[in-house]
């Protein structure tokens, strides 16, 4: 199969999957209420790594989230990523352990929040405080592959 037809093949799948209801989601529960972010993850090395570098642009409502295979104190930076990022880091009981709001693009400076976590949701830059998320903040995961 050509990789322009398997490419196409993969994104009717992804498009169907959203219509259906079956995309990964995270709803997080802040002081404003339940939000919804739909969701791309980033469950393997070569995905983390990359992340959202070379973006122009997140919508509102769309995010990544990186998924480790264990809880630590997991750092960031922002190199080759041209947009601002909330970094939501959030634990193993899904419940949020630091925010680093509006993340400087293209810094190379180390980002971290000193508690362990297992997952990090990026979404845009100034979204965590419109959305009232925050330490605590409790995390529901949906169609995202924990194991």
């Amino acid at each position: 199969m050509q990789p322009c037809v398997i490419a196409g093949v993969c994104s009717l799948v992804a498009g169907l999957l959203a219509a259906c209801g079956t995309a990964p989601t995270a709803v997080l529960h802040g002081a404003a209420g339940p939000v919804s972010v739909r969701l791309e993850v980033a469950r393997t090395e070569a995905a983390r790594t990359k992340g959202l570098m070379y973006r122009r642009s997140l919508a509102d409502g769309d995010g990544m989230l990186f998924v480790f295979d264990e809880a630590r104190d997991h750092s960031f930076w922002m190199k080759n990523t041209f947009i601002p990022l909330d970094m939501i880091f959030i634990g193993e009981d899904l419940r949020v352990v630091g925010v680093h709001a509006r993340a400087e693009p293209q810094s190379t400076q180390s980002i971290s929040v000193g508690a362990p976590s297992r997952y990090v949701l990026e979404v845009p830059g100034g979204w965590a405080e419109r959305h009232g998320v925050g330490r605590g903040t409790r995390v529901e995961l949906h169609g995202v592959p924990l194991g």
